[in-house]
């Protein structure tokens, strides 16, 4: 099945993106995402893996911006097709982040029963899918405890390699619980030096540790130290 005449929207690629496969391919940040897309497809050979929830133990850890970068990396310049669902409705960041205008999204899909297929867009030069947050006019939670958001998903999954979700944070919201019911497994974000340990003990109780195929360890900073330092060597002659 192929998505016919999706809306293209033109993403202009900055620093400020934080999309590190283009604006630093070579990066530790980027090549991270590269060995988690290898896990990702060693896991799926064992479980069913296509639908992703990701999300994080509290505001703040990163988990948009993982997203994003996630969908570059399992998208392999346009090899694998994908779908990033904005379901954070209480706080839409990432059409925002990428610079485009607001569209008709997943709110209206919830809401108004409009067709899934016929609000998902195509990002260039990224070359995956964004279906967008919309604007909700009734209350966010309420909205994705319907089955209206299951039937969403099961509706564009076979459109998809990947379709991954991005929900707000574990904590104080229920809204990822809810939306990780219908995804095949959950990516927990937690942030360095940050999150406090009890913050992701809590996460991952309420998620299930069974539902959570990987817990992703962002702003180490102590990576890029390793990293320079071995590409230094690795430079010489």
């Amino acid at each position: 099945l192929e998505i016919k005449n999706a809306p293209v929207d033109q993403v202009s690629i900055e620093t400020a993106n934080r999309i590190v496969l283009l604006t630093e391919p070579r990066s530790p940040g980027a090549d991270r995402f590269r060995y988690l897309r290898m896990r990702l497809r060693e896991l799926r050979a064992h479980i069913k893996l296509k639908t992703l929830v990701v999300t994080s133990a509290l505001p703040q850890d990163g988990k948009s911006s993982v997203a994003l970068n996630l969908a570059m990396a399992l998208a392999e310049r346009g090899k694998r097709r994908v779908l990033l669902i904005e379901a954070d409705l209480h706080c839409p960041s990432l059409s925002g982040n990428l610079g485009i205008a607001q569209a008709s999204g997943l709110a209206e899909c919830l809401e108004s029963a409009l067709d899934p297929l016929s609000a998902i867009r195509r990002l260039e030069p990224l070359q995956w899918y964004l279906l967008p947050a919309g604007q909700a006019v009734g209350n966010p939670t309420e909205l994705l405890q319907s089955n209206a958001f299951a039937n969403i998903v099961e509706k564009v999954s076979p459109y998809f390699d990947w379709v991954l979700i991005d929900t707000p944070p574990v904590a104080p919201l229920s809204d990822a619980l809810l939306a990780a019911k219908s995804a095949d497994a959950c990516l927990l974000v937690v942030r360095a030096d940050q999150t406090p340990k009890a913050a992701v003990d809590d996460a991952l109780s309420l998620l299930g540790p069974q539902h959570v195929a990987a817990i992703i360890f962002n702003c180490a900073e102590g990576l890029n130290n390793l990293y320079s330092k071995y590409a230094g060597y690795y430079g010489r002659k």
